[in-house]
């Protein structure tokens, strides 16, 4: 089938008639149409990569969201430690990524397994990916790095740092984008060779198993083999709060990590300027998909949020802005994958089940007395284990078509009648993640701390890794040198107290 923006000078000719010139009429006008097609095409290509450029300047802010969010969740003492790690994750995955993280992940024509092309960038760009695609991509890989910081804060040696920052940004989070991401990967949903796996291949939109698994499970192995901070739990096993200093900056994060999300997930069609082709309805394409994935990613946070609130008021007995906080990024994680092919009404039944999901696995780890300071392992981890399940559930066919388009019998979500192949390429997703992030980063960090290179000495982390490791405290309320002759205008330090105080549950056992 011929271009329809495409002209011949063939074709027109009969169409002027006897004209002597009607050769150079045709001629000409088919020269000034190309030039118009040539110029809406540029037109497409610039609206295309400036809005992936701003997704990118979206998803790049949510790390002053994870540093806000990582601060006020540790005690004052920590702080500085904390953003600084949160500054190093961008940066070492800066250069990672650049190096051999983009061409592991994306660098096809490749194999399933991992890519082989643009190390360093080198032959780039192509006709299909632009330094827009590099700079969001890069974005999500620190995204992956910032999770496991925080479920190994306040007792982490700096140099461990710097070691698994650059793993996972260059390696191991690149590996799993390419199988389940680039046209390559064996399991990818957009595979554009070959079959996919049952059928349907794994739908995992922005990365609730690519990213936040990846992130979580990490962290999950750091946390794991570096035992809990002092004082977490009493000599008789009792859990014991070690409460983040400022819930100011907890809020300040999370309301920054909400922002950043609507580059995360809607930014994740890399395009806008697509039509689906509905004659009857004009007016609906990508874009429209792109605004119903802002709307799912919306309900199934806030619906996350409202149930952690009323969940944790029959649990424990009040009200807690950080618990609401984190249940509203469990309901962001879990909607990740099907943002884009799920209809808003199920994004409710996402966020209502992450909440539980999280609320659980939190109650489960105190049990078995796993410290993760902010929750990231349960929150990421398993409400984004929980979000590719929910997926393989409430896929739409119509959805599903728009968003990888070219296979129109492809499997679809189990409740919405597409039966259980897209659910079980979802399961395997869960297993590979997890398989593969503990192979790598759990004998990492299990070298690490053979080495005496992961965690810090007990008197440091007593003394606060910010006096210890970083030259002075994260607040100073007034000059050091200050000798002030009024003694009756002289103000006591107000800093927060880092006193460890026994949790309070007055009903049940809390979470």
């Amino acid at each position: 089938m011929a271009d329809p923006m495409s002209c011949s000078a063939a074709d027109l000719i009969p169409l002027l008639g006897a004209d002597p010139n009607a050769t150079l009429t045709a001629a000409f006008i088919c020269g000034r149409f190309d030039a118009v097609s040539a110029k809406l095409s540029d037109t497409t290509y610039a609206i295309d990569n400036t809005y992936l450029l701003f997704s990118a300047y979206l998803v790049f802010a949510m790390q002053l969201g994870f540093a806000m969010l990582c601060a006020g969740s540790v005690r004052a003492k920590n702080t500085m430690n904390i953003m600084l790690t949160n500054v190093l994750d961008a940066a070492a995955g800066g250069l990672s990524y650049y190096l051999f993280g983009y061409a592991f992940a994306f660098g096809g024509p490749s194999n399933g397994f991992i890519g082989k092309h643009f190390f360093a960038l080198s032959d780039f760009p192509t006709a299909g990916f632009d330094y827009s695609f590099f700079l969001y991509q890069w974005a999500f890989a620190i995204a992956a790095a910032g999770i496991t910081s925080g479920s190994i804060a306040e007792r982490t040696q700096f140099v461990a740092y710097l070691i698994y920052s650059t793993f996972l940004t260059g390696f191991v989070y690149p590996i799993a984008s390419h199988w389940f991401w680039s046209g390559d990967g064996w399991a990818a949903a957009a595979k554009t060779s070959g079959d996919l796996l049952f059928g349907s291949g794994a739908i995992d939109f922005a990365g609730s198993g690519v990213v936040h698994m990846v992130g979580g499970v990490a962290g999950f192995w750091g946390a794991l083999i570096e035992g809990p901070r002092i004082g977490r739990f009493d000599k008789t096993g009792r859990s014991v709060a070690l409460r983040g200093h400022s819930a100011s900056l907890v809020v300040l994060g999370t309301f920054l990590l909400w922002f950043g999300w609507y580059g995360f997930n809607p930014g994740s069609f890399l395009t806008i300027v697509k039509s689906y082709g509905s004659a009857d309805k004009p007016y609906y394409g990508q874009w429209s998909a792109i605004g119903r994935t802002a709307v799912t990613t919306t309900l199934a946070g806030s619906t996350a949020a409202l149930t952690t609130l009323f969940g944790r008021r029959i649990l424990v007995g009040h009200w807690n802005v950080m618990d609401v906080c984190n249940g509203l990024l469990g309901g962001f994680a879990a909607i990740t994958s099907g943002c884009s092919v799920v209809e808003p009404w199920a994004a409710i039944v996402c966020g209502f089940v992450a909440a539980w999901v999280l609320i659980g696995l939190n109650k489960l780890a105190k049990k078995l007395k796993y410290d993760d300071p902010l929750e990231a392992a349960q929150l990421h981890g398993g409400c984004g284990a929980w979000g590719l399940l929910f997926t393989g559930l409430f896929a739409k066919k119509i959805y599903v078509n728009e968003v990888y388009p070219g296979r129109p019998d492809r499997p679809y979500g189990l409740f919405m009648g597409g039966g259980g192949k897209l659910l079980a390429a979802q399961i395997v997703q869960i297993l590979v993640v997890f398989g593969w992030v503990t192979a790598t980063m759990a004998p990492l960090f299990l070298a690490l701390h053979k080495m005496g290179l992961l965690r810090v000495s007990s008197k440091d982390e007593t003394a606060g890794m910010d006096l210890a490791r970083h030259g002075g405290k994260g607040y100073v309320y007034e000059d050091e040198d200050e000798n002030s002759a009024l003694p009756n205008f002289n103000q006591n330090q107000a800093g927060p107290s880092d006193t460890s105080t026994p949790e309070h549950t007055p009903r049940g056992d809390g979470v």
